[in-house]
């Protein structure tokens, strides 16, 4: 007769071999749980979205994560009636991930008798919908894992670029799993030139095959712009009014729109644009923040030398109540110093202060480095301070946008052989180490 231990041992192997978000190897940080958290809140939960099921999934999991256990249970509880009311059935493969959930969360709220009972679950339908013999899982279990993946560091974004090919090689009917999985290689290839031709064309493809999906459709304007293409304005005006009157979530496209208006309308009616869904839906905490933003574009970065006060005393309000809103949010804090430096360089300086004593990540650390050594060099007027705190961003061995644009700036005054630094500069870049 098996032993209390053996019988112990035999269940943590079998909850070892399940595919679900506990024996993914996510490995979040609390920050990133925090950073996800709000994401995944942002996208709503409005009727029709195919990613329901899992967004339920992943948060259930971020809550378990975060020491919110009845939260994470009715989570998992949610996600399972998602899947079931999405694929109109009481139950498919679609609910590996999730009985896979609840038997680790049983097993580690201390009740093994619901963990085995969610274990046979798993096992009943492992064998009821086999994986194709050439596949090791079902292409719903591939598809969840590489949505869940996205979510997270680059690296697993790679492993999910695999693990998406593999689902639409077996179902490429999911016109989602396409959209994503295209949406997933333009975030990965992107640049100031766009995406490649290839991928340029996929997600040409996947619009016609998804035309509801108006965040896909923003993001190849985007993309267009960037290989050159003169975007019409009409077209921009039309996806516009089309997001306007779906229901508000990051994933309806509004942020995406309006990058798509700054750049090939102009910033005055991206800011139009948000004030008019921010009416529509005065209580929206993610349409607030994307008001915010346009702002800030306008105000940071749209080359107006002096903006007027009353759009400089609009985006202090909106940033200040926009903070509260996403507490984790570092980005709307350094916005916030660099709006308040076109108005009162005091106030900026001791909120960068501020800033500059908190413990960050490494990511956010070069995003706060790059920030404050542009705010020296453009607002303070001090050079040599800017340079040292673009090498802080750069000394950082972590591979970011902010540290790759920091080492340009270094690379620029380098190269220009104008500053006393230079010596220090290019001594410092030899020996910077590839990332």
């Amino acid at each position: 007769m098996m032993s209390a231990a053996q019988s112990q041992s035999t269940l943590e192997s079998k909850l070892e071999a399940l595919q679900c978000h506990f024996s993914w190897d996510l490995n979040p940080t609390n920050a990133r749980l925090f950073c996800l958290r709000e994401k995944l809140v942002d996208i709503g939960t409005e009727e029709g979205n195919r990613w329901l099921g899992h967004i339920y999934n992943l948060r259930g999991y971020i809550q378990y994560k975060l020491g919110f256990t009845e939260d994470a249970q009715s989570f998992f509880t949610k996600a399972a009636e998602a899947f079931c009311n999405i694929r109109e059935a009481d139950e498919g493969p679609w609910l590996v991930v999730n009985y896979g959930n609840l038997a680790w969360l049983h097993h580690l709220l201390g009740d093994q008798g619901k963990s085995q009972d969610y274990l046979s679950k798993v096992d009943a339908l492992m064998q009821k919908y086999p994986s194709p013999p050439q596949h090791q899982l079902h292409a719903e279990t591939y598809a969840e894992k590489a949505w869940t993946l996205m979510k997270f560091s680059r690296d697993k974004q790679l492993l999910a670029v695999d693990y998406f090919e593999k689902a639409i090689g077996m179902q490429p009917e999911m016109v989602e799993w396409n959209s994503s999985y295209v949406l997933l290689l333009c975030d990965l290839k992107n640049s100031k030139t766009g995406v490649e031709d290839e991928i340029l064309e996929k997600m040409r493809i996947a619009k016609e095959q998804d035309p509801e999906n108006l965040y896909l459709a923003a993001q190849y304007l985007t993309q267009r712009s960037k290989k050159g293409e003169r975007i019409d304005k009409d077209e921009v005006h039309e996806l516009g009014r089309k997001i306007l009157i779906n229901p508000v979530s990051s994933y309806s496209g509004m942020r995406e729109v309006l990058r798509v208006y700054r750049f090939c309308v102009s910033v005055d009616e991206a800011v139009d644009l948000a004030e008019k869904a921010l009416e529509n839906h005065p209580d929206e905490r993610y349409l607030m923040r994307s008001v915010a933003l346009c702002y800030s574009w306008k105000i940071l970065f749209s080359g107006e030398s002096r903006p007027e006060q009353s759009t400089i005393e609009r985006a202090i309000r909106l940033h200040e109540e926009v903070i509260p809103l996403y507490p984790e949010s570092l980005l709307k804090k350094i916005d916030l110093a660099n709006i308040y430096a076109k108005r009162d360089q005091g106030t900026a300086e001791q909120m960068y202060q501020e800033l500059l004593e908190m413990d960050l990540e490494p990511k956010d650390k070069q995003m706060l480095y790059h920030s404050y050594a542009r705010y020296l060099f453009f607002d303070r007027r001090e050079p040599h301070n800017a340079i040292k705190y673009n090498m802080k961003a750069a000394g950082i061995p972590h591979q970011s946008f902010f540290r790759d644009k920091s080492i340009q700036t270094l690379e620029k005054v380098r190269d220009r052989r104008r500053n006393c630094m230079c010596g220090e500069i290019e001594e410092f870049l030899e020996n910077l180490p590839n990332l």
